[in-house]
């Protein structure tokens, strides 16, 4: 069995390959830290399952998935963050990933999900089968965030993070015009003023 693990974070990469070895000794785990890494090994071998950040510098891991998708790479992928699932799971698994798992969960919670989604089923909790059903009713309610696309809600979570347009712009490849727009349609989609209101808004909403 072939295991990919994409995470900027070394420790991280280093508990993941631990755990994994000792659930899977004759597995062949390789560690990645980028989208660049990740997209390379994608074109060079065949994987059983992909471990994949969504918070990595440059293309975040969202955008990684829907380009494997794109590029008919079947692969189950395993999306794991430090946000609350709330915030991502739907996203994430409308965007094909086959689970979702926060980066706090206990480690029978990740073996569970390994096996689960090797074995071609999808890991969702029961939290978020709850909000799965939710969304098939009615809409009316939702919360203003979850109008926003998966590059706004980024730019977001990196603005109530303290960082500047310019920070930005550098650490996701895009330039600062670029990143004003985005900050420009999230403050009007949120019904927002400015970067203080933003931060207050991630905050409530446990966003950041």
């Amino acid at each position: 069995m072939k295991i990919l693990i994409a995470d900027d974070h070394a420790i991280v990469r280093k508990g993941l390959v631990q755990l994994l070895h000792e659930e899977f000794p004759a597995a062949q785990i390789i560690e990645v830290a980028n989208s660049n890494e990740v997209m390379r090994e994608l074109r060079e071998q065949i994987w059983d399952v992909i471990l994949l950040d969504i918070s990595m510098p440059g293309r975040n891991g969202i955008e990684i998935l829907k380009q494997i998708r794109t590029d008919g790479i079947k692969a189950p992928v395993l999306m794991l963050s430090m946000h609350p699932e709330e915030q991502y799971a739907i996203r994430v698994l409308k965007a094909g990933a086959s689970g979702f798992l926060n980066k706090q969960s206990a480690t029978k919670d990740l073996l569970a999900a390994v096996h689960r989604v090797i074995s071609g089923r999808k890991y969702i909790t029961s939290s978020i089968a709850e909000k799965l059903a939710d969304t098939l009713g009615e809409s009316s309610d939702k919360p203003a965030h979850e109008l926003l696309s998966d590059r706004e809600m980024q730019v977001l979570q990196c603005i109530a993070s303290g960082k500047t347009v310019s920070e930005i712009a550098e650490e996701i490849s895009l330039s600062v015009n670029t990143i004003s727009t985005y900050r420009t349609r999230v403050l009007e989609k949120l019904r927002l003023n400015n970067n203080a209101e933003l931060t207050r808004y991630a905050i409530d909403n446990n966003l950041v």
